[in-house]
């Protein structure tokens, strides 16, 4: 895999000022608003920053938390985990392994048959490719 590297300007350039605040800045759009946070569609979501494969959407889940939550990852997708000391809490914050984008932050309260973990993600950070038929 060839990481992405853009500068902020090229950043700037391909993302809108949510996006950007999101993907790049650690943000967070508000919960509920999300164009994916009740998504049935079957396929695939991708990072919106670079296009990298990161859910499926057999692992999407209805968590109500607000945001689109999923009870795993792809396989090939490596989301990097990072601690997040950030507003007086403690998190792990999930970044995409091809352009180091900020995508959400991965909790220990999701279905106990998949593990437990929920991978809480903005939807803003993600493209989604419908399946196939």
């Amino acid at each position: 895999m060839k990481k992405v590297e853009k500068t902020t300007e090229e950043w700037k350039a391909q993302l809108n000022d949510l996006e950007y605040k999101v993907l790049r800045e650690a943000g967070t759009e508000r919960a509920f608003t999300g164009e994916y946070y009740e998504h049935e569609e079957e396929g695939i979501y991708n990072c919106k920053a670079c296009g990298y494969e990161l859910f499926s959407s057999t692992h999407k889940y209805h968590s109500g938390c607000g945001w689109p939550s999923f009870w795993g990852e792809l396989e090939s997708a490596n989301i990097v985990q990072k601690g997040d000391y950030s507003h007086g809490m403690r998190r792990v914050e999930l970044l995409c392994a091809n352009c180091e984008s900020h995508l959400g932050h991965i909790f220990e309260d999701g279905p106990k048959q998949f593990g437990g973990r929920r991978y809480c993600i903005n939807s803003v950070c993600l493209e989604f490719v419908p399946k196939s038929v």
